[in-house]
């Protein structure tokens, strides 16, 4: 992003601070305290000014919004905290995600049809042991958790699954 764009991002309302604490307690519906309270969790970082009077933003006002349908749901300041960290978390994810997903369409198109593609092909490790009847190098098969597996001499025996009954 250009530093023009960054300029205009950070003067937009939604991230720019333009309501103080009492405006934003009104659209929020929060009380001074629990504004201050919020951000003493961490759970909202409202702008400052130079004299150090908060300032919040649209996106404060979501935030709240958001920090109120959690108190609605029965989820405790600190559990609050980890959910909209996961959520803001997520959302960068998903975000890098589309990015890439993106990225990866335009190089499959500038590859063009005609190219094969660059895929590693994943074969089978073998198992180092043979096979007893053949005596070739094969894959041994494990039985599933409960299932019987049959000793070559000797009789079956139950796997061991952590359950002895």
């Amino acid at each position: 992003m250009s530093e023009e764009a960054d300029r205009r991002d950070l003067e937009s309302p939604s991230v720019r601070g333009v309501y103080g604490i009492s405006v934003a307690a009104e659209l929020s519906g929060f009380g001074v305290a629990a504004l201050r309270l919020y951000e003493d969790y961490g759970l909202i970082t409202p702008g400052r000014t130079a004299g150090g009077t908060r300032r919040y933003s649209d996106y404060d006002l979501a935030r709240l919004k958001r920090i109120a349908e959690l108190i609605d749901a029965g989820v405790n300041l600190v559990g609050i905290g980890r959910v909209l960290d996961l959520e803001t978390r997520t959302g960068d994810l998903e975000r890098d995600n589309r990015r890439l997903e993106a990225d990866n369409a335009q190089l499959r198109a500038e590859q063009g049809p005609g190219t094969t593609s660059a895929e590693p092909v994943h074969e089978p490790a073998d198992d180092a042991a043979a096979e007893p009847e053949t005596g070739r190098p094969g894959r041994r098969r494990r039985p599933a958790a409960g299932q019987r597996t049959r000793l070559r001499d000797g009789p079956s025996r139950q796997r061991a699954t952590g359950d002895h009954h």
